[in-house]
């Protein structure tokens, strides 16, 4: 510990060798006093990044595997853990929600939903882009949220609606784009009576912006119709010949 009090700070030397042969010393860079609070902060920033499960600050080997790095270090529990991500996605939220509000431009929305296959839940994502004062384009993810059945059109213009409000963007929306579906398209028309008309770029026609990668995957997939047998034909000499070992043997030999 006497060490480090009188280390702390200090300049780190590295030996650099040249072209000819001959070496220097150059300065790499200062010897940082240890901070708790950053490492955890750091902790928890690994674990939203990785997805890691929240049980990992129980593992022995990772505990270990800290304290080898750094003997100081007191692991967070996994309760605390869960609250400073939680703090965390308050404060980035709070960040970006602020930054919305000082940017002059019109924002787009695009959003996306899915069902997970694990819980048979419908989820919806909303995105937002702009460009900045700097004339920098920006992404940001708003919301990931759950969407209650059954996925009507008022049900989905609610959670929207609920979303945006959130980052008070009534007033700032350019367009909204969606999947090109009916249900979508009766949504869109939800949204339209909701907003203020005098808000909306031309009076709103801008507003409805259908998916062009959704519209090519629905093409796509119409073409796929002409060949399915012929694509089942392979699949089936596929899976034929990949059901056990000895065929794939043979196969290949």
């Amino acid at each position: 510990m006497r060490h480090l009090e009188i280390s702390k700070g200090q300049t780190k030397l590295r030996v650099k060798t040249e072209f000819d042969g001959s070496t220097t010393l150059e300065l790499k860079e200062k010897y940082k006093e240890f901070n708790q609070e950053i490492s955890s902060n750091k902790l928890v920033i690994m674990v939203i990044i990785h997805e890691y499960p929240l049980s990992i600050v129980d593992q022995f080997g990772f505990k270990d595997f800290v304290k080898s790095l750094n003997p100081l270090f007191k692991m967070i529990s996994r309760n605390t853990l869960r609250n400073d991500i939680l703090k965390m996605y308050k404060a980035e939220k709070l960040s970006l929600k602020r930054l919305l509000e000082y940017n002059n431009s019109r924002i787009a929305v695009t959003t996306d939903m899915w069902t997970a296959s694990n819980q048979k839940k419908g989820y919806m994502v909303v995105t937002s882009h702009f460009i900045d004062q700097n004339w920098v384009l920006r992404n940001h993810t708003l919301r990931v949220f759950f969407v209650p059945c059954p996925h009507t059109k008022g049900v989905i213009a609610k959670v929207l609606i609920n979303c945006l409000s959130q980052y008070c963007l009534e007033s700032k929306i350019s367009s909204v784009v969606v999947d090109n579906c009916t249900t979508n398209d009766a949504m869109m028309k939800v949204l339209l009576k909701i907003f203020e008309e005098k808000s909306l770029m031309l009076k709103g026609s801008f507003l409805h912006m259908r998916c062009s990668a959704h519209i090519l995957n629905l093409i796509v997939q119409i073409g796929l119709e002409v060949i399915a047998s012929g694509i089942e034909k392979v699949r089936g000499c596929v899976s034929f010949w990949m059901s056990t070992p000895k065929r794939i043997e043979k196969f290949f030999w």
